[in-house]
């Protein structure tokens, strides 16, 4: 079975330079630009949606306004937010889980370890806490509780052709997702890789968990695509420039046709 992927654009924050993308680079103070992206899977009769970005309310406490509410980014693509009953949850960062309520009938995809990272003592630290915000850990644990949270020990399968694999690094439970495509096997690599420079030259990305499993994380994301144009990098703005806009929305690119262009790397 292979699946249409889209990748789905809500947010930006393009007053950034290398310093926040990079713990080790020779030009910290370059611009460097940030995309904020949910991914949407179709295989013609199910849905599956890939993290839920976050709304306004979020994006106003942490002065990152949004661009679109998640619910109108994904609109043109036909989704309604309650129709969503498949969420993969990467992991638990605000701007991957930040809009778990606005799709209130999906059973959550996520991994134990990120689950236990989220709600446990680590969290007391604040260089380790900033990222998530504790509302959005109380929905995921409310759907513990209502039975609908699907937990996985590193690796799962979603749905024929559509796997998920714990990758560490940036946060205890990060996972990526793997899928049958038409282009061949894709990895959405989430946050396992913000940026192609960060797979592919080895570079850390400065909020990390753990060190050594994000280095790890590189190859392994790295082996899960059936080539490099088809690792697909969490926050990278050079998506929208590898593959199609969708026709009706400038906002969404298609990714399962496989990219225009080769990579730079």
């Amino acid at each position: 079975m292979t699946w249409q992927v889209h990748a789905v654009k809500y947010a930006d924050r393009n007053a950034r330079t290398r310093a926040d993308s990079f713990m080790f680079d020779d030009d910290h103070a370059a611009p460097h630009a940030m995309d904020y992206f949910m991914w949407i899977l179709q295989d013609g009769a199910r849905t599956i949606l890939v993290d839920t970005g976050y709304d306004a309310d979020e994006g106003a406490r942490r002065d990152r306004p949004i661009r679109l509410d998640p619910r109108e980014a994904l609109a043109p693509l036909g989704i309604r937010p309650e129709e969503i009953d498949t969420l993969i949850v990467t992991h638990l960062h605000y701007d991957h889980a930040g809009g778990l309520h606005l799709f209130p009938n999906a059973t959550l995809h996520l991994q134990e370890a990120e689950m236990a990272y989220a709600t446990g003592p680590c969290m007391c630290h604040r260089a380790l806490n900033h990222p998530f915000t504790a509302e959005h850990v109380c929905e995921a644990v409310k759907r513990v509780y209502a039975g609908r949270v699907v937990f996985y020990d590193d690796f799962g399968e979603v749905a024929p052709g559509v796997t998920v694999h714990r990758i560490g690094g940036h946060s205890r439970g990060l996972q990526a997702v793997r899928v049958d495509t038409e282009a061949g096997t894709m990895c959405l690599a989430s946050d396992a890789a913000h940026y192609y420079e960060n797979a592919f030259a080895g570079k850390l990305f400065p909020i990390v968990a753990d060190a050594e499993d994000m280095l790890r994380g590189f190859d392994r994301i790295i082996s899960l695509a059936s080539h490099k144009g088809l690792l697909i990098p969490g926050h990278d703005p050079l998506v929208r420039e590898l593959f199609p806009c969708h026709d009706q929305a400038e906002w969404i690119h298609r990714l399962d046709l496989g990219p225009m262009k080769e990579l730079p790397f």
